[in-house]
C-alpha cells in the first residue's frame, strides 16, 4: 500500500443562528457542541471500476468504463487474453456506471450518457456491469472493517461512517489499521476522511483520492476547505449550486461569507440556515447505525421507447419480471407492502406515477400484479414509453398492524 498523506485543518466552527425570515435582525447563538468526536468517512476507490480491474489486472492503468445494459463481456481468446470492447464502438442509451481515474481523467464520470462519453474517449476499454460481484466485495470490506471498529453507519455499496471517538489508538494508526483490514480482504483499495463530524469527514475523504488518509483536527478550515467548491459539500446538489454561483458565490469560504439574511431569503429558513452552518464547518449528526426502508422499487430504462399497444407483450413481460424483482426485496427483508405504485417515464421525458393503497398488506408478485392493474388504467398514455417501474411501500412486517416507516427510499435500476 503506497504511502498515504496525512492532512491537518482546522475547524472554526463558528456560530449558527436562528430567525423567522423577514424579521429585522437576528439572534446569534453559538451551536451547542457535543464532545470532541473522531467520525470517519470510509469510501472505496473507484469500486466497481477496481473489482473489474481484480478480474482484468492487464487493464490497470487504462482508460476503463463500466456501464450499459447490454454491454457484452470481453472474449476470451486461445492464448488465454481477452478482447475488450471498445467505447467508441458503443450504441445504445446506456450511462456510466463508474469509470477508472484513468478516464476520468479524459471526462468520462458516472452517470453520463455512454454515447456522449464514446466522443470524449472513444478507445476506453468498455465492461458490462456485474453487481453480483460488487454486492460480494461490498460485504467483504464491510466485514473487514467490522473486525476492526463497531460503530458503523453503512451508507451504500461502496462507502460507510465509522465512529472512532471511543477508541484509545491514534487516529492515523486506527486509520491505517482499517486500511490495511480491506486491502486484506478484498485486494482493493479505500480513502477515509477523519474529523469530528459526518459532513466534514465525506469532503475529507475526497481530498487524497486514491488510497487517500486525510485527518481534519481543529486548526484550518480556512486554508483547506473554504477554497474548495460549494459542490464538495454533500447536500448541496446542482440546482442549489447553479443557484448560489448566480449569487456570486462559488466556493465555501464565500458561502461562510455569506450574509445569513440572504440564505435565508433565497433558500428559506431551513435550508439557508443549514448552508450557513455547512460552510462553517457545523454537524452534529449522530451515526444511524439501522435503519429500514420506507419503500423498495424496481425499475428499468428500456433501449428502444415501447407503445403501449403496439408493444403490450413487451411491456406485461417487463411489468411481470419488475414484480418479481420486488416480491424477492420484500421476502429477502421479511416486509408486506400496503401500497403498491407504477412509474412511467415518457419519450418526451415526462414522468407519471399512480399507485393504490391496499386494505390488507401484500407480499407476492401476482398480488403486485392484481394491485397494479388500478394504476395503469389511471395513467395517461400519451406518447411512447421510455422506463417503466415498480414500487412497494407503506411497508411493515408480517403481523405488524402499525409501523412507522423508516428514513430511506430506495429506487434501484435493474
Amino acid at each position: 500500500m503506497s504511502e498515504s498523506i496525512v492532512l491537518k485543518i482546522t475547524i472554526h466552527f463558528g456560530v449558527g443562528f436562528g430567525c423567522c425570515y423577514g424579521c429585522s435582525s437576528f439572534s446569534w447563538v453559538a451551536p451547542e457542541m457535543t464532545a470532541k468526536r473522531r467520525i470517519a468517512h470510509l469510501d472505496m476507490d473507484a469500486f466497481f471500476a477496481s473489482v473489474e480491474l481484480l478480474r482484468y489486472p492487464e487493464l490497470k492503468g487504462r482508460a476503463v468504463v463500466v456501464g450499459g445494459r447490454r454491454v457484452p463481456p470481453p472474449v476470451s481468446g486461445s492464448d488465454g487474453g481477452y478482447t475488450y470492447g471498445r467505447l467508441g464502438d458503443y450504441v445504445g442509451r446506456g450511462v456510466v456506471t463508474t469509470s477508472t481515474y484513468e478516464a476520468r481523467a479524459l471526462g468520462v464520470f458516472s452517470g453520463m450518457g455512454l454515447m456522449h462519453c464514446a466522443r470524449l474517449a472513444p478507445d476506453a476499454v468498455l465492461l458490462p456491469t456485474d453487481f453480483e460481484a460488487y454486492r460480494h466485495y461490498s460485504r467483504l470490506f464491510k466485514q473487514a472493517v467490522a473486525s476492526v471498529v463497531d460503530v458503523i453507519e453503512d451508507r451504500g455499496i461502496d462507502e460507510i461512517y465509522l465512529d472512532l471517538t471511543a477508541r484509545a489508538e491514534p487516529t492515523a494508526l486506527l486509520a491505517q489499521q482499517i486500511k490495511q483490514a480491506v486491502s486484506d480482504a478484498t485486494g482493493l483499495t479505500c480513502s477515509i476522511g477523519v474529523s469530528p463530524n459526518k459532513l466534514l469527514s465525506k469532503i475529507c475523504s475526497d481530498l487524497d483520492k486514491p488510497d487517500g488518509l486525510a485527518i481534519l483536527t481543529a486548526d484550518d478550515l480556512k486554508t483547506r476547505i473554504w477554497p474548495l467548491a460549494v459542490s464538495k459539500v454533500n447536500g448541496i446538489g446542482p440546482k442549489a449550486t447553479a443557484k448560489l454561483k448566480g449569487l456570486g458565490i462559488e466556493t465555501i469560504g464565500e458561502l461562510a461569507q455569506a450574509s445569513p439574511a440572504l440564505l435565508l431569503q433565497q433558500f428559506g429558513h431551513q435550508y439557508g440556515q443549514w448552508l450557513h452552518e455547512a460552510a462553517h464547518g457545523i454537524d452534529e449528526r449522530p451515526l444511524v447505525t439501522s435503519r429500514e426502508p420506507k419503500s423498495l422499487s424496481r425499475e428499468t430504462t428500456f433501449e428502444h421507447n415501447l407503445h403501449v399497444r403496439y408493444d403490450k407483450a413487451a411491456l406485461t413481460q417487463i411489468t411481470d419480471e419488475l414484480c418479481d424483482r420486488v416480491s424477492r426485496d420484500l421476502v429477502g427483508k421479511s416486509l408486506l407492502c400496503r401500497t403498491v405504485g407504477i412509474k412511467v417515464k415518457f419519450a418526451d421525458f415526462s414522468v407519471v406515477t399512480r399507485d393504490i393503497s391496499l386494505p390488507q398488506p401484500i407480499q407476492s408478485a401476482q398480488a403486485l400484479r392484481e394491485a397494479l392493474a388500478d394504476c395503469l388504467r389511471r395513467v395517461q398514455w400519451h406518447d411512447r414509453i421510455r422506463l417503466l417501474g415498480v414500487r412497494a411501500s407503506s411497508l411493515v412486517h408480517p403481523g405488524v398492524e402499525d409501523q412507522d416507516a423508516a428514513q430511506l427510499t430506495f429506487w434501484r435500476e435493474t
